[in-house]
């Protein structure tokens, strides 16, 4: 059998690939990842980043292959990403997650999340004195870090970029290319997506979705929620001890 390589797709071939660092951890949201990896992966390279190269576990069950570990990831990114997800409270606590969030967001052009992956950028203590958002059920959350809370799509201060909750990452990738390859560049690749959304239901925040459901989707998340805020006060305590 002849093995054939995967054609690769990308934009601007005589540009130098960026250099994605794309965190993982047991219990994230898989559509946090993989939206913002379509917008940026045809610009560049993504290294998907665990502990070690074992198979870790999405909050749905899916399971991602690691591509690096801690240890072997580039020192210096062009992006390091944090997605959220169900294993965030979990994420938060990791010490050897934060210190390596902590050592390569000092040489990352961009500090960047989506949904509740901010949460443990603040765990990081990589928001201080920024401004950001999260999924919308957990802004107020953000303050504990020493983050200033924003309820926006797409949240930008210097070189940290936010993403609201989980679809919001599609917006937030287009939003963080056109800063690094230019407007056309994340307009082609919007294009090449068919990136033109039309939901069928008026309910994508709690502005516009009717108070039972609100009501609905906050008790589902409540527990969950708790422990995060839990978690942010302690490392709220620590670092102003």
């Amino acid at each position: 059998m002849t093995n054939t390589k995967n054609p690769e797709l990308t934009f601007d071939p005589q540009q130098p690939p960026l250099q994605i660092g794309m965190v993982l951890y047991p219990g994230f949201t898989l559509l946090d990842l993989a939206g913002p990896q379509a917008v940026l992966g045809m610009h560049g390279k993504t290294h998907l980043v665990w502990k070690t190269l074992d198979t870790v576990s999405t909050d749905s069950g899916i399971g991602i292959q690691p591509t690096t570990t801690f240890a072997d990831c580039p020192d210096d990114l062009d992006i390091l990403f944090v997605p959220g997800g169900l294993g965030t409270a979990e994420a938060m606590e990791d010490k050897e997650l934060l210190q390596f969030l902590k050592e390569r967001a000092a040489r990352a052009r961009y500090v960047t999340s989506v949904c509740s992956g901010s949460l443990i950028l603040g765990a990081a203590g990589l928001l201080r004195g920024y401004r950001s958002t999260t999924h919308w059920a957990l802004h107020e959350l953000l303050p504990a870090f020493g983050a200033e809370a924003v309820q926006a799509r797409v949240v930008a201060d210097r070189n940290r970029l936010s993403g609201g909750g989980v679809t919001a990452g599609i917006d937030f990738g287009l939003v963080l290319l056109a800063r690094l390859r230019g407007e056309d560049a994340a307009k082609a690749t919007q294009l090449a997506m068919e990136y033109d959304p039309e939901p069928p239901f008026d309910a994508g925040t709690p502005r516009t979705a009717e108070p039972r459901i609100v009501k609905q989707v906050s008790s589902l998340l409540g527990t969950l929620n708790q422990r995060m805020l839990q978690t942010a006060q302690e490392v709220n305590r620590a670092t102003s001890n």
